[in-house]
């Protein structure tokens, strides 16, 4: 391709959040080229081979935050896209034989609650309402850029008066959304800000029903569920309804490379060009602006606008040059926290689990269908983030099992199964050894824990891939391993993500963008950020 062709929009990556915007500006009739540096389309959403015959989700696994505007205004289903919803959702297995089950079913979940605390079963409903009311309040600020509210000084960004008044009525629909929560709010700021632990030991007596939701607090996170600005995660985990109802995740039909492939052919349809095995080396920047990319080949592309769907540390330590940058804004994204204690292991099986808790592996049953958690208690979980935060890799890590294959037999050969457990905590830096001598090792431990659960799981396993965090780094450029492009502490959310000043999507380098979940609202599978940043592009033209 000759590198005079000059393009309106050279977006860098085609993870999910780069397609969204490439499909929007290309709806807008501009022409956008896309460039990726794997081999296919999806950054960290894809379904790839494990083994002849086995396809898994090799890195994010569910989808529910995927944002419906997008699906409908993208006309995703037309492109193949389809949500597996999963009944139960939930199950817990105990060391002592019993078990814990939820789903989507009011009056199933008050039975199977019931069993522990008659307390919590009447208790269970009011807390999914209370997180209900607080997600849809908060759930349109999801849709478009964070209001700046902070006094900075104007060396750190000068503002047009469009800029200002846009600013200030964001800050208004802010207020506007805190005060309809009414006398609510007071709980609702301690749920953004505070840690998930007390939160559910007010509401909730019973450990096993504490441990199972307390995963979601901790999902992707280096911190216990003691930490504050946990109670936040918690809740972004209950926003989403792309699986049928709100916080139930669902499975992508064919993986989550299935959704990958529906916003590339929903980008292409509308115009948007993109290229694989094209990794970009630097971003271009002329008269103080960003004019295109360098690739690592040495070919040159321009345009008008260059986006990143990169983490901010690619996008601005590695791919631009810093005397390009302001000083005081190298020094804010080199703040930026990465931590990140993720695992993800993934597995062909020749036979399901067979739960002490819950026989049965002949046929896939309710235990097998949704997320299966491998942390019994609170304390349970403490213990595993205290060994990492030692550097060492959980003795008795959490896991979260997902039997996909279960539910969609497209996946695996009949009668097996592929299985993916997202493992935590294990930390990105060790303090003695490497990754390089720990990976199979810790892979073996928790193939061990499960096994205390399922007896039969270890001798199943017919292939495995473990993705430790230097790995995942490598893999999907997750700077870190981080899989939310930097940690979802409240000093990196909404006007402060991905650093103060620059929420909107912009960078001081006119022409420059951001679009990834580095950028607000954070990581997940949503789509916000790609669709926000299209729109500030377009708002700039």
């Amino acid at each position: 391709m000759p590198s005079h062709i000059h393009y309106d929009d050279l977006i860098i990556g085609a993870g999910h959040n780069g397609l969204t915007c490439a499909a929007y500006l290309a709806r807008a009739g501009r022409r956008v080229l896309v460039l990726e540096r794997r081999p296919m389309v999806g950054g960290a959403a894809v379904t790839e081979e494990l083994a002849a015959g086995y396809r898994c989700s090799t890195a994010s696994y569910l989808v529910s935050l995927l944002l419906p505007e997008i699906e409908r205004e993208l006309d995703l289903a037309a492109h193949g896209y389809r949500v597996l919803p999963r009944d139960p959702s939930s199950f817990t297995p105990l060391p002592d034989g019993r078990s814990l089950l939820l789903g989507p079913d009011p009056a199933f979940n008050h039975e199977q609650i019931d069993r522990f605390s008659a307390r919590d079963a009447e208790a269970y409903p009011h807390y999914e309402a209370w997180l209900t009311r607080i997600a849809e309040v908060l759930e349109p600020l999801l849709a478009q850029p964070p209001p700046e509210l902070l006094p900075l000084p104007a060396a750190w960004r000068r503002r047009s008066l469009f800029a200002r008044i846009r600013a200030l009525l964001n800050g208004r629909r802010l207020w506007r959304a805190l005060g309809a929560l009414g006398d609510e709010l007071p709980a609702a700021v301690e749920l953004l800000t505070g840690a998930a632990t007390p939160i559910l030991t007010r509401w909730f007596e019973s450990d096993v029903l504490r441990a199972t939701l307390a995963t979601d607090a901790v999902i992707g996170t280096f911190a216990p569920p003691s930490a504050p600005g946990t109670g936040y995660v918690l809740l972004h985990h209950v926003m989403g309804t792309a699986g049928g109802a709100r916080g139930v995740w669902g499975y992508v039909a064919g993986g989550m490379g299935a959704l990958s492939q529906a916003l590339a052919a929903a980008a292409r349809a509308r115009g948007a060009q993109i290229r694989c095995q094209a990794e970009v080396a630097e971003i271009l920047v002329e008269d103080g602006r960003a004019t295109g990319v360098r690739l690592v080949g040495g070919e040159r592309l321009h345009a008008r606008h260059v986006i990143s769907n990169a983490t901010p540390q690619v996008t601005f330590e590695r791919l631009t040059a810093p005397q390009t940058l302001p000083a005081a804004f190298r020094d804010a994204v080199a703040r930026i926290d990465y931590s990140s204690a993720t695992c993800k292991i993934n597995l062909a099986v020749s036979e399901l689990p067979d739960f002490s808790a819950r026989p049965g592996r002949d046929a896939p049953g309710p235990q097998h269908r949704g997320t299966i958690h491998i942390a019994p208690t609170m304390d349970w979980i403490e213990r595993a983030c205290a060994d990492a935060r030692a550097g060492r890799p959980s003795h008795e890590p959490v896991i979260e099992m997902t039997i996909p294959s279960a539910v969609d037999d497209s996946l695996a050969p009949a009668g097996h199964h592929v299985v993916g457990l997202f493992v935590q905590y294990a930390p990105y830096r060790l303090a003695q050894g490497d990754w390089d001598t720990e990976r199979e090792r810790f892979a073996d431990r928790v193939i061990e824990v499960i096994d205390r659960y399922a007896p039969n799981f270890g001798a199943s396993i017919l292939h495995r891939q473990v993705l430790a965090p230097p790995d995942l780094e490598r893999r999907f450029g997750l700077t870190g391993g981080n899989i939310f492009h930097g940690a979802m502490h409240l000093h990196q959310l909404f006007g402060f993500r991905p650093v103060p000043g620059w929420a909107d999507y912009r960078t001081p380098l006119p022409s420059l963008y951001l679009c990834g979940a580095g950028a607000h609202p954070g990581g997940g599978v949503m789509g916000a950020a790609g669709r926000n940043a299209a729109q500030a592009v377009l708002a700039d033209r």
